[in-house]
């Protein structure tokens, strides 16, 4: 069979809630979602203390890199991807966060459609987890005390907080109470601020990935994997299908890209809708003129800060430094899910927080349009975000391993203005795109990044935290801005949170691709769903957001083909 009533294109976070919201719909449609790359089926790529290292799998990563960036001396940053069915929460570090209430509302107001707003898509991301909220016996409240009213119980994705815990996260988080950061015991009610307990998408040990809301065998749902996408097939300017590897795939409803970010613009470029100045530079027909298509780009970015600890102060390097201690705990994790697989790096502690007060003052942010001012100073719009306990062991080239015993705290930018771009840079659809993020290249990044960094040093260098430190691994050298500035410069590393380059709007907004029904401007049955239209660039490891927007979008073709019927309209 090779007609559908509706064609994916993508098994990531949005693809799979959009195949799930179709394929489970009253009417039962028939539903083809195509992956470019394997069914990612080994149990053990889903180990919960090693979801650090599946990116590294290359059979599972597009394995992309950014341009050189000017305002990183030069460097081409690590852009991965995930190639497999899950996309990328399969080589995702785990993170489940929703980001801001006023993210979504925000959204909301750009695209005037309230179908965004938090409201709705409360609802739908509980709709989607089960949460598991349990917490080690004897570890005290004031650390994580989630109200289920903010949470799903039958959902096919499982969050929640680890089993166990590493011995020194309670006392790190003490030291952030200490220095005046608050606690907060629930991330994901819609206000991030403060220092939470890390909620992952993974439970009992085991990780949760995009897969799994797909993995139920539907006689109405195909998946094909091995399946990349080239181009999309049109009848004069109505998508008809799309071409994989030269075989053609029918869609008699629609066609729905969720590819990602990066992927996307891609496919939708090499079918002849984009900017006609780059189809043309490589001769590609050209079906729509779409110059927004492309541009606005936006992605999260961060640094490490990293120093040797004491012996006594943690116990990574007693079992990280023993070969046999890892040996033997994987072979507990393959027989029952526990040990300390199920410990050492999944559980961690995050914050968001505000620069207010430095923030108003500078010139940069009074340099801003007066709506980006407002969004930035909403009650639940973090700038800056902490993470601690990261393995960053696994990802520092030749760590030594005498220094196995350290702390490491990641500090992330939060609402950067930087737009970049991704463009052609060949005629052959399966050649990546150019992608630049432009990291830095706005003032009021720049003066963000040097903020964060000395507001973080609240905690990195507050004695409670220095008394068990005993040599700086990775630290700026000075406080200055100009060191501040030129340790981002040096060390920054993209989140993979790419977002924006399809961007969403109301209809006739020059900078959108698609409007708030996810359809492309110019085409009948093409919608793009992914974190690519999403045109905030949600304050969370996005992969929460990405679920959503494909539940979002089901909900709106299962209304317009009044798919909740007993047969298809």
């Amino acid at each position: 069979m090779s007609t559908f009533d509706f064609v994916i294109v993508g098994t990531g976070p949005s693809g799979c809630a959009l195949a799930a919201g179709l394929a489970n719909s009253t009417a039962r449609p028939s539903v083809l979602l195509l992956e470019a790359g394997d069914k990612n089926e080994d149990r053990n790529l889903r180990i919960d203390g090693q979801r650090w290292l599946t990116f590294q799998d290359q059979s599972m990563n597009w394995g992309f890199k950014t341009t050189p960036q000017p305002d990183c001396n030069n460097r081409e940053i690590d852009y991965s991807r995930g190639r497999c069915l899950g996309g990328s929460s399969s080589i995702n570090f785990g993170v489940y966060s929703v980001g801001a209430r006023d993210d979504y509302q925000e959204w909301a107001r750009i695209v005037g459609d309230e179908t965004f707003a938090w409201g709705n898509v409360q609802q739908k991301l509980k709709d989607l987890e089960t949460f598991h909220g349990e917490i080690p016996e004897g570890i005290d409240k004031k650390y994580a005390n989630p109200k289920m009213e903010n949470h799903g119980s039958e959902g096919p994705l499982h969050v929640g907080f680890a089993r166990e815990w590493e011995r020194d996260l309670t006392d790190v988080l003490d030291v952030f109470e200490e220095a005046g950061f608050p606690l907060n015991p629930d991330h994901n009610s819609g206000d991030p601020i403060g220092m939470s307990v890390l909620i992952s998408s993974a439970h009992k040990g085991l990780r949760s990935t995009a897969g799994d809301l797909v993995k139920e065998k539907l006689d109405n749902l195909t998946i094909l994997t091995g399946a990349p996408v080239q181009r999309i097939l049109f009848d004069g300017k109505r998508a008809v299908g799309v071409v994989s590897n030269g075989t053609e795939y029918r869609a008699e409803k629609e066609v729905i890209l969720s590819a990602g970010s990066l992927n996307d613009p891609r496919i939708l470029m090499h079918s002849g809708i984009g900017p006609i100045a780059q189809l043309q530079q490589y001769n590609i027909p050209v079906v729509q003129d779409v110059p927004a298509m492309g541009q606005g780009l936006r992605d999260h970015c961060f640094v490490p800060m990293v120093n040797t600890r004491t012996e006594n102060s943690t116990d990574r390097k007693a079992f990280y430094g023993d070969k046999a201690a890892m040996d033997a705990a994987l072979k507990q994790w393959q027989e029952d899910g526990t040990g300390p697989w199920s410990k050492f790096a999944c559980e961690l502690g995050i914050g968001w927080f505000k620069l207010t007060e430095q923030l108003i003052s500078s010139p940069e942010f009074k340099a801003l349009p007066a709506d980006e001012q407002k969004y930035l100073l909403q009650d639940t719009v973090p700038h800056y975000e902490i993470l601690t306990h990261f393995p960053v062991h696994w990802v520092i080239p030749d760590f030594p391993p005498e220094a196995l015993s350290y702390s490491c705290l990641l500090i992330f930018l939060f609402n950067a203005q930087t737009r970049g771009e991704v463009t052609l840079q060949s005629s052959d659809p399966d050649a990546p795109l150019s992608f630049n993020p432009k990291f830095l290249a706005h003032p009021f990044d720049r003066r963000l990044a040097i903020e964060a960094l000395r507001d973080s040093f609240r905690i990195a260098k507050h004695e409670s935290y220095t008394k068990d430190n005993v040599a700086e691994l990775a630290m700026p050298k000075g406080e200055s801005d100009e060191d501040l500035l030129e340790y981002w410069r040096q060390n920054i590393s993209s989140s993979w949170h790419m977002t924006g380059t399809v961007k969403m709007g109301k209809k006739g907004d020059v900078d959108a691709v698609v409007d708030p029904d996810f359809k492309v401007t110019g085409i009948e049955n093409l919608r793009v769903a992914d974190m690519s239209v999403v045109p905030v660039l949600v304050s969370a490891h996005v992969q929460a957001a990405a679920y959503v927007t494909g539940a979002i979008c089901a909900e709106k073709l299962i209304c317009q083909y009044g798919l909740s019927k007993s047969s298809l309209s």
